[in-house]
Formats: C-alpha cells, sequence, structure tokens
C-alpha cells in the first residue's frame, strides 16, 4: 500500500513541477515583464536613470535576471583580497559619460566590462541626464551594471529549492549575545506569569520558535517554514502564505508587555517577531520597546485571514451539500422514473444549463431584494453575510450530490446480489438501508477529502461576487495585477492541495470497501 501512495505522490509531486514549468514560461518569457510595474505608484513616481535602476532592481528581486553592478563587482574585489579599500573608494564612481572617466576608473570599468560579457550578461551603462549643462537632472545620475535572463528551468530550481526553511541559532550575522535557545513556562509576552510554554530562540530569525495563543491551532511552531514565493502589488514584500493566513480588518490594541519590561496598550504581536540586523537602534521608538534587534513584527487584527473565510464559507456549503443532496438522490433512485425523479432531473439540467456567474448573481440579486447582506465586511462583520455565499454553494452542489447518488444507486439496483436478497426475502428496506446505499456511497467518500480540502483553496469566482477577502479573490487580485509571485505561488498551493485529497480519498475508499486494496495486482 505504502509503494501506491509512494508512487501517486510522486506523480503528482511531478504533475505540480511541470505546471509551475508551463506557468513561469507564460509569466516570464511569453508576458512583457514590464508590466509587473502597472500597479507600482512607486514606480511612477521616479525618473530618468532612476526609474531603469528600480526597474532592474524589481526584475532581480522577483527572479526575472541577475543584476550586479559596478560597485558590487568592486566590493567583490575587496572581499577576495585582489584590491585594497581605499582604493576601491577612489575608482567606485564612474564618470558622467565614458569619456569624463578618470584612468583608474576607466580600467576597471573595461574589466568589469569584459569579465561579465565573457559570462553572457549585457553590461550597460547609463550616462547622467543633465539638466543644465552643470547640474544633474533629478534622478538622472549615472549607473554601470550587467544583468542576464534567469532560464525558467534556473528559476524553478531555485523556486523548489527555496520551498522549505528551516531556523537555526546561526541565521544572525555578528556577535550574538547568549545565542542559542532557551524554554519558559511562562511566556513572556504574557508578563512572564502565566503559565504558558514557549521556545525561544536568539540568533535565530524567529525569536519564538514554540508558542502558544488564542488563535486556531492554539500551539505554533517557527522551527521550519514553507515559503511559496513573495507577493509584488497585492501585499508588497510580503510571503505568499503570510498573505493568506494574516489576520485581516482593523487593528486590535491590548496590553502589551515589551521585551524592555515597558507595560502599554499596543497592537503588536510580539509572537512574530524576527531578526532585523541593526534595527532596535535606528529609532527611538524601537530602543524604548525592544531589548534586541527583534523588532519586526505583526499587528493584531480584528477579523479573520483569507484562509479563515474561504474555509469557513466553503466547508459549511459543502456540508449542506451532502446532507441535503445524498438524501435526495436516495429519494430520486427509489422512485425513478416518476414525477420525482422527473422533477429532479429538471433542477439537474436547470443547474447545468445557467452559466455559473448567472446563477451566482441571480441568488445574490434575491438576497438583496430579501434584505440580506450580500458581501462582507471587515469592519461590521456578521453571521448573516455568511448567509449568500452558503446558499449559493448548497443549491449548485446539491445538484452534483443529487445526480451522482442517484446514479450509483440505480446502478446498485440493477446488480444480481439485489435480486439474489429479494429472493432471500429481504425487505425493501433492508436492501437499500444494508446494500445499495453502502455501495453507492462508496464512489462518493472519495470526494470528501477533497472537499475539506478544497475549502482551504475557495471559490474563486464567487468570492469575487460576494467580495470575500478570501484566498480564491487573492488568484483573481493577483492576476489583474500582474503579482507573478502570488501567482506561482498560488499556483503551487492548489496543485499539493489537490494531491493531498486524491490521497486522502483513495484511503478512505480502502475503509469503506474491503474488495479495493493497493498491494495487489487488479485481475
Amino acid at each position: 500500500m505504502l509503494k501506491y501512495f509512494f508512487k501517486r505522490l510522486f506523480r503528482g509531486l511531478l504533475s505540480v513541477i511541470v505546471a509551475v514549468v508551463a506557468i513561469m514560461i507564460l509569466l516570464f518569457v511569453v508576458m512583457d515583464k514590464m508590466t509587473i510595474f502597472q500597479e507600482d505608484e512607486q514606480y511612477q513616481r521616479l525618473l530618468n536613470n532612476q526609474k531603469i535602476i528600480y526597474r532592474y532592481t524589481m526584475w532581480e528581486k522577483y527572479s526575472y535576471l541577475d543584476y550586479v553592478t559596478y560597485n558590487d563587482y568592486l566590493n567583490e574585489l575587496v572581499r577576495d583580497g585582489e584590491l585594497e579599500e581605499s582604493f576601491k573608494e577612489s575608482i567606485a564612481k564612474i564618470g558622467k559619460t565614458a569619456a569624463q572617466d578618470k584612468p583608474d576608473v576607466a580600467e576597471y570599468v573595461a574589466k568589469f566590462t569584459e569579465y561579465y560579457e565573457s559570462k553572457g550578461y549585457e553590461v550597460i551603462r547609463l550616462d547622467a541626464v543633465m539638466a543644465t549643462p552643470v547640474r544633474v537632472a533629478s534622478g538622472g545620475q549615472q549607473h554601470l551594471f550587467a544583468a542576464q535572463n534567469t532560464p525558467v528551468l534556473i528559476r524553478v530550481a531555485k523556486f523548489f529549492g527555496g520551498l522549505l526553511h528551516f531556523d537555526s541559532i546561526h541565521y544572525a550575522d555578528g556577535d550574538i549575545e547568549d545565542r542559542g535557545l532557551s524554554f519558559t513556562l511562562h511566556d513572556p509576552v504574557y508578563g512572564g506569569e502565566k503559565f504558558s510554554p514557549a521556545i525561544i530562540g536568539n540568533g535565530t530569525y524567529h525569536k519564538y520558535l514554540l508558542y502558544f495563543d488564542r488563535y486556531f491551532p492554539y500551539i505554533h511552531q517557527n522551527f521550519t517554514w514553507i515559503t511559496l514565493g513573495q507577493s509584488y502589488t497585492v501585499n508588497k514584500g510580503v510571503e505568499v502564505l503570510k498573505t493568506m493566513g494574516q489576520r485581516q480588518g482593523a487593528y486590535i490594541t491590548s496590553t502589551t508587555y515589551y521585551p524592555t519590561g515597558l507595560v502599554a496598550e499596543g497592537a503588536e504581536d510580539l509572537h512574530s517577531a524576527t531578526y532585523a540586523k541593526g534595527t532596535r537602534e535606528t529609532t527611538n521608538v524601537n530602543m524604548r520597546l525592544y531589548s534586541d534587534d527583534y523588532t519586526s513584527v505583526d499587528l493584531v487584527k480584528t477579523s479573520g485571514s483569507k484562509v479563515f473565510y474561504s474555509f469557513v464559507v466553503s466547508i459549511f456549503g459543502s456540508i449542506f451539500s451532502y446532507l441535503l443532496g445524498l438524501p435526495l438522490g436516495v429519494l430520486l433512485a427509489k422512485n425513478k422514473d416518476t414525477w420525482i425523479d422527473q422533477l429532479g432531473s429538471a433542477y439537474n439540467v436547470f443547474m447545468i444549463a445557467v452559466p455559473s456567474l448567472s446563477y451566482y448573481f441571480m441568488i445574490k440579486a434575491l438576497g438583496s431584494k430579501l434584505g440580506l447582506p450580500t458581501s462582507f465586511s471587515l469592519d461590521n462583520p456578521s453571521v448573516l453575510m455568511y448567509l449568500m455565499p452558503v446558499v449559493t454553494i448548497v443549491l449548485a452542489g446539491i445538484a452534483g450530490q443529487m445526480k451522482w447518488m442517484r446514479r450509483y444507486m440505480v446502478d446498485q439496483m440493477n446488480s444480481d446480489y439485489v435480486k439474489f436478497a429479494r429472493a432471500e426475502g429481504l425487505s425493501e428496506r433492508e436492501i437499500f438501508s444494508k446494500y445499495i446505499f453502502k455501495n453507492a456511497a462508496i464512489p462518493i467518500v472519495h470526494g470528501i477529502p477533497g472537499m475539506f480540502v478544497g475549502a482551504i483553496s475557495g471559490s474563486i469566482i464567487m468570492e469575487r461576487v460576494y467580495i470575500i477577502p478570501g484566498v480564491g479573490g487573492l488568484f483573481l487580485q493577483s492576476i489583474s495585477s500582474y503579482d507573478n509571485g502570488v501567482i506561482v505561488g498560488l499556483a503551487v498551493f492548489y496543485g499539493l492541495l489537490s494531491i493531498l485529497s486524491t490521497i486522502l480519498g483513495d484511503i478512505l475508499m480502502a475503509i469503506m470497501d474491503p474488495r479495493i486494496s493497493y498491494t495487489s495486482k487488479a485481475r
């Protein structure tokens, strides 16, 4: 059985890799890479050469290309011992044009050009843009750099190579006092008196490697984490999974016990503290609140995360779809070819014939007429705002569950073992409950794990219609904003969820039906 699941897992992961390669070719090769700046306000404000440098810096950050400046080259020579720091300072500044370079500068510019052109880079020199004969225009400073497009296969290798991270006490550079891990039964975040075990790191990336709080799943760890890439426009500079899992809405202030001993009202989530070298001494606020460079923290907010909203809406909709659709399917099978069966078939045809987008807006319009909320509010959340999206899922889900349950029931009703059971004198009630329903439910249970796992990913179209701040809406937002990092990250996320749901469905089918075995060959 293990061999079967490992094969299934391997094929699934291979499919995800192929899908990521195809998506990256579309995003990074076929599409114009200038599209990522369409929503970038900072880029729109820049002028002249500064705009070009920002462009190449961002392209490197988001894996379009490898970008090396002339100063990076000189610093590398210093590190290798080929250049003295004092001499490097004298040749670091190039002339406004190549003709104005000093002799020593011209020599190293030539070496820089020769070295990187031999490696396949394009060397680009931007002469100074002059506002007057003696004054450089705003953003018009001279620059020299080399750039080379990153091949798709290298980009894919970097992406999957950086998926999994492990924290270490050697993460932080420099002289860290008492570098290591410590265990406490009384978490300092709660004032040091409340019983709450925690593992705290010093020299690690995350300060809190294990802790408890009041948010699901209540116990959290940062020893290892998954990175699906960074957002470029949707949530600029923030990792994709963090964008999906961060709480939303207004800030919540509460009594906060800062590391320096200060107790004040604040919205900082001190459990999220990460290391940022040298940041404690940059502002007076950090000096007053923090005792070390673990100053980068998230803020506590009122509403749930994108994953939370997607999961709640989808899971309740799916559960009610099963609870209503399966009994109705049984009812149609029992009353095959009667007016009840024809009514159920008409409902199925209607749900298939009407485009899903039109159907969503029809239900939304009906809810609006009844005075029900038809959009989500992070500022004034209520239980009623979940009603219309759940009803939308249920009405569509009932049709699917009812159709398949009826089909499987009718197939089983025509089986030889049913005729034999009738010949033995069993009642129709016993035949349906003990035999037909159980066998008909076997293929149905295969989709149950997909229901729960798929609930995490949300419904892309429905979340847009009801303005649900969920994962599905995030995917559409990333496409419209040309946020390639989020698009690739979510594609991998959806792919991994599909693999998990398929494997769990296979396990459930084997549990339900002893005849199904993944260890023996089919006969």
